[in-house]
């Protein structure tokens, strides 16, 4: 194309206003300018693309051909550019997270539903998968970011803040009585029917590693895809239940499970916003992981008052 594309928007806006006088003024520039613009348009296309009238000037033949093929142009660059300022104004766009039942549940929820009275116009879409499969889609450009929870593995493409942490703990119901209230030793794991999720994920790996460290290997009698199910069975006494304390919480306070006490603490585990450093990230992601952060932030404010006395 050897034509100056300003060429072209100076015809657009003559044609849409019926004058130069209008385009002059919606363009912000002198008449003796648009007039010039549309000479040199006319003589670089060798046609004639206006004739005058009384008021103001009418597109010729050749001029009506033009505008229909450059007014679909120039309005497509004209919405691309007030699409690109609501995504900037947070008006519209989307977000994909990355994250378990776990983590949406007991952590990632409540900031979702402050996001989205804030930006109602952002769509938010959550790939609810184990902690490796969010880690694969991280680092394939599937999402934005993911809440994990540890332990997993990242390389130096991964970006990685600690949010929360969380606790492991074994539960039963009444069938399992004779063991409330004792201290007992790990190894008395392996004489109950387990009920545990399944090995892919990452709460399976932390507790099989944890045991293992202290000569403990668990042959689960029940291997489920998520932690609900997980108190489901132990609420019918089908076996002890592996999960963390959030989802067994409500029901150890109701007395329908409680939890096994042991003679070695299981350490505390974190929850983890990841990201790919390489990835680009939208002005919408960037809002929400904002809130968490700021969160964070306070969270852990507190925590320092707290070590301090501080009320």
């Amino acid at each position: 194309m050897t034509v100056n594309l300003e060429y072209y928007k100076v015809f657009y806006y003559a044609a849409r206003c019926g004058g130069l006088t209008g385009a002059a003024r919606e363009l912000a520039i002198s008449q003796p300018a648009v007039s010039q613009s549309i000479r040199q348009l006319e003589a670089q296309l060798g046609v004639r693309l206006f004739a005058r009238r009384s008021k103001g000037v009418q597109l010729t033949k050749e001029g009506e051909l033009l505008f229909s093929y450059v007014s679909k142009g120039y309005e497509q660059m004209e919405l691309g550019e007030r699409m690109l300022r609501q995504l900037k104004n947070m008006e519209l766009g989307e977000i994909r997270i990355g994250a378990s039942d776990m983590t949406l549940q007991f952590y990632l929820l409540p900031f979702l539903e402050q996001f989205h009275e804030k930006y109602p116009g952002i769509k938010v879409m959550v790939s609810n998968a184990p902690t490796p499969e969010t880690l694969e889609r991280l680092r394939n450009g599937q999402i934005d970011f993911g809440v994990v929870s540890t332990p997993f593995e990242v390389g130096m493409d991964i970006e990685q803040n600690e949010v929360r942490e969380i606790e492991d703990i074994f539960v039963a119901g009444r069938r399992f009585i004779p063991y409330k209230n004792r201290m007992l030793d790990l190894a008395e794991l392996e004489k109950l029917p387990i009920i545990s999720l399944e090995k892919k994920t990452s709460t399976r790996s932390y507790m099989d590693g944890f045991l293992a460290e202290h000569g403990v290997v668990l042959h689960p009698e029940f291997e489920l895809a998520t932690s609900d199910m997980i108190v489901q069975f132990a609420l019918r006494n089908l076996g002890v239940g592996s999960i963390v304390r959030d989802f067994a919480q409500e029901y150890i306070d109701s007395g329908q499970l409680f939890e096994l006490r042991f003679n070695q603490i299981i350490p505390k585990r974190k929850f983890c916003v990841v990201r790919a450093g390489k990835n680009p990230q939208s002005a919408a992601a960037g809002a929400l992981l904002d809130l968490i952060r700021q969160d964070a932030g306070k969270q852990r404010e507190e925590q320092t008052d707290d070590k301090n006395g501080y009320f």
